[in-house]
This record gives C-alpha cells, sequence and structure tokens, in this order.
C-alpha cells in the first residue's frame, strides 16, 4: 500500500513565482491544496490564471477567498487613484507594495491548514529578484513559522508548522530554468500589475520588467503574451 501524500497549502496567485512554487511542491509528493485571493487588487486576470493552473496541476481543492484591502488602499495595487509605477525599478520600497499583504495571507493560509491537519504551507516569495518588499524577506518567514507554532492549537500540541519559501534566494532566472525544467507553460501565467481583462501584460511595470529580464537571463524566449 503506498504511503498518504503529506498535505500542503500552495498559495497560487497566477504568478510566475507561484506556479513554479506550486510545480515544486508536486514534485516533492504533497498532496497540494491551492489558496488564492481576491483582496481588492486592480485586475482579476491573475485568479483566471490561477483557476487554470491549479486545475493543470491537479491539486486537490482550490479555495479563492474574497476580501478586500482596498477598503484600506495604501497601495497602487489595490488603489485606482495611485498610478503603477513604470519608470524602472527603485530602491526605495515601492508604492505597490501591499501593507500586510502576505501576513494576512500567510494567517488565512495557516487556518486552512489547521483545520486540514496539514503542516506545510509553501509560498513563492523570493528576496534577490524582487521589488523590496520587506514580507518577502527570510527574517519575515521565519518570524511568522514561530509565531504559528506558539499561536495554534496544532502548534502548542507539538505539530509543527513549516512555511516552505523553495524560491527565496534564486533569482528571476533560475527561477524560470526551475519552472521550465518541471514543465511549466509560463505563457499560461500572469504577473503584471496592470494586465488587461485577457491577460495581456504592459511590458514597463516592475513586475514586467522581472519577468522580461529574467527570461533574458535564463536565455528562454519570453512567452508572456505583452500589450506592446
Amino acid at each position: 500500500m503506498k504511503p498518504t501524500p503529506k498535505k500542503a497549502i500552495v498559495l497560487v496567485s497566477g504568478g510566475l513565482d507561484s506556479t513554479t512554487t506550486l510545480a515544486i511542491a508536486t514534485s516533492q509528493g504533497y498532496a497540494c491544496y491551492a489558496l488564492s485571493f481576491n483582496y481588492g487588487q486592480r485586475h482579476l486576470a491573475e485568479l483566471e490564471a490561477a483557476k487554470r493552473i491549479a486545475a493543470q496541476f491537479s491539486v486537490v481543492e482550490h479555495k479563492l477567498i474574497h476580501f478586500n484591502l482596498n477598503e484600506f488602499g495604501g497601495s497602487a495595487l489595490t488603489d485606482t487613484h495611485l498610478i503603477i509605477p513604470t519608470t524602472g525599478i527603485s530602491n526605495d520600497i515601492p508604492i505597490t507594495y501591499v501593507p500586510a499583504r502576505n501576513s494576512v495571507f500567510l494567517a488565512l493560509s495557516l487556518s486552512w491548514a489547521e483545520v486540514l491537519m496539514a503542516s506545510d504551507i509553501f509560498i513563492g516569495v523570493n528576496a534577490v529578484d524582487y521589488s523590496g518588499y520587506p514580507d518577502c524577506r527570510p527574517d519575515f518567514i521565519h518570524a511568522f513559522e514561530n509565531m504559528a507554532n506558539l499561536a495554534t492549537k496544532a502548534g502548542v500540541e507539538g505539530r509543527q508548522f513549516h512555511i516552505h519559501t523553495p524560491l527565496i534566494h534564486l533569482t528571476k532566472a533560475q527561477i524560470i530554468q526551475t519552472g521550465t525544467q518541471l514543465g511549466i507553460d509560463f505563457s499560461q501565467t500572469v504577473s503584471c500589475y496592470q494586465a488587461t481583462s485577457k491577460g495581456l501584460a504592459c511590458g514597463v511595470c516592475d513586475a514586467c520588467r522581472l519577468r522580461i529580464e529574467g527570461f533574458r537571463e535564463a536565455g528562454l524566449i519570453d512567452p508572456t503574451r505583452y500589450i506592446i
């Protein structure tokens, strides 16, 4: 009799990084439960991509959680009165940073993991080729994992949670190479901050610039569908 695979929650946004993370978790033999969020972001094309990707990887279950961080604003990704930067990546934390977003995402992931009796949560954060968001750093992940094991019944009773960040020290090119080796069709992913309803990318926001440069450095053809 085959052993029952371990359950894992995988955050799936529909973008390049989260899709690669799902592919990695799947390749490691986890029974994957995909979790996506409609948090009031500018467009829903990425969530349509997340649905396609979750189906392609035959996840056990895919949940889409709705809540509105746009009620607070404070980010160009949730407040349409703010302009998405398109002039190049800055050294400062950009206006596309969504306050406490990954804290919220991981907290909801932790809740579902505890219900499922799953000990593993995968998130595609990256601290190399990224936009400088503080909630993508290893220190944040370690602190959240420690909190998760202090704040839950499962943790107190000895079932330790583990936050997996397989991409955190990889360059964008390395992420793309890894995903390609795992058979990902990156044309199905949407990373752009201001994609059209059909998933066409702008080609000039920070996310697009990192993606374009990643494919160039990886020596691979960029299959992304761009407006320009």
